[in-house]
């Protein structure tokens, strides 16, 4: 997992965003243990505290839950709310695009013209 002190996100939500990732990418399957706390802490070098409060995010979100003494392991995910969790990624992702696309000039056609040209590259 990377770490970017400079990239302007928190770096508790960054680690959440790697495990939100790949958790739903099933690299991580239902029951599966995510590493401890303090061994994520001193991989990273980083605090407990920050380690903890990305976990707890997880857990706010359903994806994870703690077990007394054990840890936090993986809840199994419902296709049904993956598909939705993906779709709400790809939204986000999109309106980011639309943003960009605004500030560099961009028409709608131009976006969408280009969001093709980028499947079709992606799918030769």
């Amino acid at each position: 997992m990377k770490i970017s002190q400079s990239s302007g996100v928190p770096i508790y939500k960054q680690i959440a965003d790697a495990f939100r990732t790949d958790i739903l990418a099933g690299k991580y399957s239902q029951g599966e243990y995510l590493p401890s706390i303090r061994e994520l802490a001193k991989d990273l070098r980083i605090s407990v505290i920050t380690t903890m409060k990305a976990y707890e995010q997880l857990e706010l979100e359903g994806l994870v839950t703690a077990s007394q003494g054990k840890g936090f392991y993986v809840n199994a995910q419902d296709s049904e709310m993956l598909k939705e969790q993906h779709l709400r990624k790809v939204e986000d992702s999109l309106l980011a695009a639309i943003d960009a696309a605004e500030i560099a000039g961009m028409s709608g056609g131009e976006l969408i013209e280009t969001l093709k040209t980028l499947i079709e590259m992606r799918d030769q």
